[in-house]
C-alpha cells in the first residue's frame, strides 16, 4: 500500500505546475459564538486529523457544569472518571486506568498529584493525573488521542490527553472575559465563590500578544456514609492449627467456648464467615481552594516565524477532618491478655448471628465489643508551575522546523496527617445490621457521650510529600518534498524526577501506661475533645442506630497534648515508613521518523502516516532495603529501549463517510513507588504488611488496532462507530503472599518485624504478613467499541430546531491475568477497566437561551484483583450516574447569567468487596451542587 502510494504521488507531483506550487494560501478564521458552533469546529477538527481524536473547545469548557477538567472530559466518548469527594479527580480511556494515559499541557509532558482519603488511594505516588489541581477556565481546549503517532512522543496505552491553555493569537484583539458564581452545596448548607478572568490584546501591526488569566475557587463540603475497612474471616488457626496454636477467632458462640481444640462445630461457622472489619460511621468535613493562572506573550515578526511562551500556575489547597464511630474488635487478630487492655476478636461472644448462603454474617449481636472514635485531620496542598518556550519557524517553502523547551514541577505537601483515638473497652450489646447498605450499628451499652470511659489509645501523625518534575527539549524538522509526501523526524530528550518522602512517630502510635505517652493519659479527655452527630440527610440510617458521639479534637490537642511543640516526645523519623522515602530519576531519549502522505485509492481523497519511534529509558530509583540482613541506603539503575511502529490511515469512501485504520505498539512505564529498591515494613492497627519494590521492572507494552467507520451528513453532525484491540503484552502486577515473617524469601531479619511491632497485640516475626512486590506479568487483552452520535436538530419545527444531541456509549472488555499468590493466576477485568460507558446531552440554544442537560454512566470496575481479604475475588467501585444541567440567559451581548446544578442524583461513591456477594466497603455521598453566575465580555 505504502508503494503504490508512493507512486501514485509522485504521478501526481510531475503534473503539478509551478503556479500551483507558489500559490498562496488562505486561512479562514473560525470565531466560536455558541455551543452549537464549537460543537461543529470540534468535529472538523475531528475529520481533519489523521489519527483518532476527540476534541473539547473552549465553549464546551467553560459552559459545561463542570467542577474541574476531569469532568469537562467524561464527555469525551471512550472517557470515564472516578470522583473523590464529589469532585471528579482521574479519567480512565477505553477500559484502561488513569496510569494507562499520558497528559501534556501546552505540548510537554507534565504530572500534578494530590492526596485522598485512604479508601481513594492516600497520596497519589503513581503517574496517574490528578485533574481536580487545576479548573477548566484556564484552558481553551482538550484533546484526547486514542491512536498513536510516531510524533507523539511515547508513555501512554491508554490516551494522550493534551491540555491547551489560551493564547493571544487565539482572540486577535482586546479581549476582557469574567465571570463569578455561588456555589450552593444542599448538604454541607454553604455558599462559596467561583471567579474567573481573562484579559488578552494584540498589537496594532499584529505581531506581538500577550494574554493573562486568573481563576479561583472555594468548596466547602461534608462526606458523610459508612465503611468497613474491607471484610475479614476469623483467623484459619482456629480451623486449621493444633492444640499448640493458638486460636484466635471469636471467643464464644451461642454460649460455646470458641478458644479450645478441637474447635466445636457452631465456632467453626462464625469464624468461616465473612463480618465487617471495622463496622462504623463516617463524618468528614472538607474545606477546599483551587488558585490558577496562566501568562501567555506571542511574538510573530513575519509570516514565518512565531515564538510562544507560556505559564501556567496552580495552588490546590484543602483540609479534611475525618471522623469515625467504629467497632475495631472484629479486626483484631492477636490475643488479648486482658479484655480490657488491647483489641482483638478472640474477646468477642456472639450471642446471636445471621449467616446467609453465601458465608456472609450480615447480622448479629455481640459482647466484648471494643469501641473506638476516631479523629483524622489532614492539611494539604498541591503548587503547580509550567514554563513552555516554544518556535515554529518555516525556514523554505518546503522546510519547517519547531522546537519546545519547557519546565514543569508539581510539589505535593501534607504537612498534618493527625489521628487521635479513644477506645471504650468490652462493651456489651453491641449489634449490628448489614441488611442495606447504609447498616444498623448500635453500640449496645457504650457510653458514647462525654462521660463515657473513653481512654486515649492511638496517636499518629504521618506528614508525607510527593514532588514531581520534568524538563523537556525536543526539535523537530518536517520537509514537504511534494503535493503527496511529508517526511518528519524530530529528536527529544526528557528528565523526570520523582520524589517522596513519609515520616511516623519514633515512640510508635499506641497509647498505654506503660510506654513513652503514659503522660498523656492524666491529661483530661475533655480538653481536647467533641461532640459529633452523623448528618443523616439523604442517607437512610436504619432506626435504632447510634448516631452521637464524643470524638477527639486534632485542633484542641494541638496545644493540650503539644502535638506539634513537644519535638522530643511527639519526635518523628522516616524508620516506620521507609517504602515511602524514595526518589526515581529517569532519562528518555528518543527520535523518530514519519512519512504523510496524500494521494486517492479507487479515485477517493486518501490519506495517513506511517512512522517509527525509538527511545532508550535509563532509570536511577532510590530507597531503602535490607542487603545482608542490614538495612541501608541503596540505589538501582535499569537501562531499556523500545521501538514503537505506528501506521494511521484515513480513506474518504465518499464526500461524507471516512474509513479510519490504525496499528501500533505502545508502551507506557511502571508506577514510580514500583521501580524503587526500597523494603517498607509497617504495621497499622492490625494490619501487618511488607512492601518492596522492584526496580529491574520492563514497561506496559501492547500491540494496539483501531478501525473506525464515520460519517459526516451536515456540519455539526457525526455518526460513528469504532472498534478497538490492545493485545498487551507485557503488565505489571502486585503479588501478594500471606508468609509467616520469619520464614520471607526477601532476606528481611526478624528484628524489623519486632521493630515494627512494638507493643501491638499479635505482631511478631512468626505472625503472618503480606509479603507484596511487583512483578512483570504476561498481560491480556482488551477488546472493544465506541458509538459516537452528534446532531444540531436543525431540520425540526418552530423551537425544537434549537435543540440537538450528544451521545455515545463505549463497551470494552478484557481478560489478563494476575498472581494468586500461591505460584499460579487467576483470570479477570483489567483493573479500573468499566464494561460500559454512556454520556448523553440534549441542549436548547437561540440568541437568548442556552440549556443543557447531561448524563454520565460508568458501570463497576475493579481495583484489586484477588480481593485484600482471604475468600474474596475483587475489590472495586460500582456503577454511577451523575446528571449534570445548566441554563444560560443572555441579557446582551455583553452580559448573560447562569444557573447549573451538579450531581443532581446525589450519587453514592459506592465500593465493594468481592464481585459476587457484593460487601459493601465504603459508602459515601456529598449532596448536589447548584451555582448561579454572571458572565461579562467584552
Amino acid at each position: 500500500m505504502a508503494a503504490a502510494t508512493f507512486w501514485a504521488g509522485a504521478a501526481q507531483a510531475e503534473a503539478a505546475t509551478a503556479a500551483d506550487d507558489s500559490a498562496s494560501k488562505e486561512v479562514e478564521e473560525v470565531v466560536v459564538t455558541g455551543f452549537r458552533d464549537s460543537l461543529a469546529k470540534a468535529i472538523n477538527i475531528k475529520r481533519a486529523d489523521t489519527a483518532e481524536i476527540d476534541t473539547i473547545l473552549a465553549e464546551d469548557i467553560g459552559k459545561f457544569p463542570d467542577l474541574n477538567l476531569a469532568e469537562s472530559l467524561q464527555r469525551i466518548p471512550g472517557v470515564s472518571i472516578t470522583r473523590e469527594g464529589g469532585e471528579g479527580r482521574q479519567i480512565t480511556v477505553r477500559g484502561l486506568g488513569p496510569q494507562y494515559t499520558r497528559v501534556r499541557i501546552n505540548g510537554m509532558e507534565a504530572l500534578s498529584t494530590t492526596g485522598a482519603p485512604d479508601n481513594d488511594g492516600g497520596v497519589n505516588r503513581t503517574r496517574a493525573f490528578d485533574f481536580d489541581v487545576f479548573s477548566s477556565d484556564l484552558f481553551n481546549s482538550i484533546s484526547t488521542r486514542k491512536t498513536a503517532e510516531a510524533d507523539v512522543d511515547e508513555g501512554a496505552l491508554g490516551a494522550t490527553v493534551d491540555l491547551n491553555s489560551a493564547k493571544p493569537f487565539d482572540y486577535n484583539k482586546f479581549t476582557f472575559i469574567a465571570a463569578a458564581k455561588d456555589d450552593y452545596n444542599t448538604l454541607a448548607k454553604s455558599n462559596n465563590p467561583r471567579f474567573s478572568a481573562i484579559i488578552a490584546d494584540v498589537t496594532p501591526d499584529g505581531t506581538f500578544g500577550a494574554l493573562a488569566s486568573v481563576s479561583y475557587t472555594k468548596r466547602d463540603f461534608i462526606d458523610v456514609g459508612s465503611s468497613t475497612v474491607r471484610w475479614d474471616m476469623g483467623n484459619v488457626l482456629s480451623t486449621g492449627g493444633t492444640s499448640a496454636a493458638p486460636l484466635v477467632g471469636f471467643g464464644s458462640v451461642g454460649g460455646t467456648n470458641c478458644q479450645v481444640f478441637p474447635l466445636p462445630a457452631a465456632c467453626a461457622a462464625a469464624d468461616s464467615a465473612l463480618h465487617p472489619r471495622f463496622p462504623r460511621y463516617d463524618d468528614y468535613t472538607d474545606k477546599q481552594s483551587r488558585l490558577g493562572a496562566s501568562l501567555s506573550l506571542q511574538w510573530k515578526p513575519n509570516d514565518r516565524n512565531l515564538v510562544s511562551f507560556d505559564t501556567l500556575y496552580s495552588d490546590y489547597r484543602g483540609t479534611r477532618q475525618e471522623q469515625y464511630l467504629e467497632a475495631p474488635g472484629f479486626s483484631g487478630t492477636g490475643k488479648c491478655a486482658s479484655a480490657t487492655t488491647c483489641t482483638s476478636i478472640a474477646n468477642i461472644a456472639v450471642l446471636s448471628d445471621t449467616i446467609n448462603s453465601q458465608g456472609v454474617m450480615t447480622a448479629g449481636t455481640f459482647n466484648g465489643v471494643d469501641t473506638r472514635v476516631e479523629d483524622r485531620f489532614d492539611k494539604l496542598e498541591t503548587v503547580f508551575q509550567q514554563y513552555t518556550l516554544n518556535g515554529q519557524h518555516q525556514l523554505t517553502d518546503k522546510l519547517s522546523i519547531d522546537e519546545l523547551i519547557g519546565y514543569s514541577t508539581s510539589d505535593f505537601s501534607n504537612p498534618i496527617q493527625t489521628t487521635l483515638g479513644f477506645d471504650q473497652f468490652n462493651v456489651q450489646g453491641f449489634s449490628y445490621d448489614f441488611s442495606s447498605r447504609v447498616p444498623m450499628l448500635n453500640f449496645g451499652q457504650a457510653n458514647l457521650g462525654a462521660n463515657g470511659p473513653w481512654v486515649l489509645t492511638e496517636v499518629r501523625e504521618r506528614p508525607q510529600t510527593d514532588d514531581n518534575g520534568y524538563k523537556t527539549v525536543q526539535v523537530n524538522g518536517h520537509y514537504e518534498w511534494n503535493k503527496t509526501w511529508k517526511f518528519s523526524a524530530g529528536v527529544n530528550w526528557k528528565q523526570y524526577d520523582f520524589a517522596t518522602t513519609s515520616l511516623r512517630l519514633v515512640n510508635g502510635e499506641s497509647v498505654n501506661s506503660t510506654n513513652a505517652y503514659k503522660g498523656l493519659l492524666a491529661i483530661p479527655i475533655s480538653s481536647y475533645s467533641q461532640l459529633v452527630t452523623l448528618p443523616t440527610s439523604g442517607l437512610s440510617v436504619p432506626s435504632g442506630s447510634s448516631l452521637t458521639w464524643l470524638t477527639p479534637s486534632v485542633s484542641n490537642a494541638a496545644s493540650a497534648l503539644g502535638l506539634y511543640s513537644n519535638t522530643s516526645l511527639f519526635a518523628l523519623s522516616t524508620t516506620g515508613d521507609l517504602g515511602d522515602n524514595a526518589s526515581v530519576r529517569e532519562r528518555d531519549v528518543g527520535g523518530y521518523v514519519q512519512a504523510d502522505f496524500k494521494t486517492e485509492l479507487l479515485g477517493r481523497p486518501f490519506h495517513g502516516n506511517i512512522g517509527v519511534r525509538y527511545v532508550e529509558t535509563g532509570e536511577d530509583a532510590s530507597g531503602f532495603t535490607f542487603i545482608g540482613g542490614v538495612l541501608g541506603p541503596v540505589t538501582a539503575t535499569h537501562d531499556y529501549n523500545n521501538t514503537l511502529p505506528s501506521m494511521n490511515l484515513v480513506w474518504d469512501v465518499s464526500d461524507t463517510v471516512l474509513l479510519r485504520a490504525s496499528a501500533s505498539k505502545m508502551m507506557a512505564r511502571p508506577n514510580l513507588t514500583d521501580l524503587v529498591a526500597a523494603t517498607s515494613v509497617t504495621v497499622s492497627g492490625t494490619s501487618f504488611s511488607v512492601k518492596t519494590g522492584n526496580p529491574d521492572l520492563r514497561p506496559f507494552l501492547a500491540n494496539s488496532y483501531d478501525l473506525a467507520l464515520e460519517w459526516y451528513p451536515e456540519r455539526g453532525t457525526l455518526v460513528s462507530l469504532a472498534v478497538f484491540r490492545k493485545d498487551i503484552t507485557s503488565l505489571v502486577t502486585t503479588l501478594t503472599q500471606n508468609l509467616v515473617f520469619h520464614d520471607n524469601p526477601f532476606g528481611i531479619p526478624d528484628s524489623a518485624a519486632v521493630a515494627a511491632c512494638g507493643s501491638t497485640p499479635g505482631c511478631s516475626a512468626s505472625a503472618q504478613w503480606a509479603f507484596s512486590t511487583p512483578q512483570n506479568t504476561p498481560g491480556g487483552t482488551v477488546n472493544g467499541f465506541e458509538i459516537n452520535y452528534q446532531q444540531p436538530f436543525s431540520f425540526l419545527p418552530g423551537l425544537l430546531s434549537h435543540t440537538g444531541t450528544l451521545l455515545n456509549l463505549t463497551w470494552v472488555d478484557s481478560r489478563v491475568l494476575y498472581p494468586n499468590g500461591s505460584g499460579g493466576f487467576v483470570p479477570n477485568q483489567l483493573l479500573g477497566l468499566s464494561r460500559y460507558s454512556a454520556n448523553a446531552t440534549l441542549y436548547y440554544e437561540d440568541e437568548k437561551w442556552s440549556a443543557r442537560i447531561s448524563g454520565a454512566y460508568r458501570s463497576r470496575y475493579l481495583m484489586q484483583v484477588p480481593g485484600k481479604e482471604t475468600g474474596t475475588d475483587a475489590d472495586g467501585f460500582d456503577q454511577t450516574f451523575n446528571l449534570d444541567a445548566s441554563v444560560q440567559y443572555t441579557i446582551n451581548p455583553h452580559l448573560k447569567l447562569t444557573l447549573e446544578g451538579i450531581n443532581l442524583t446525589d450519587q453514592y461513591e459506592n465500593e465493594f468487596n468481592d464481585t459476587t456477594r457484593d460487601l459493601s466497603y465504603y459508602y459515601h455521598h456529598t449532596g448536589r451542587e447548584v451555582l448561579f453566575g454572571v458572565r461579562y465580555s467584552y
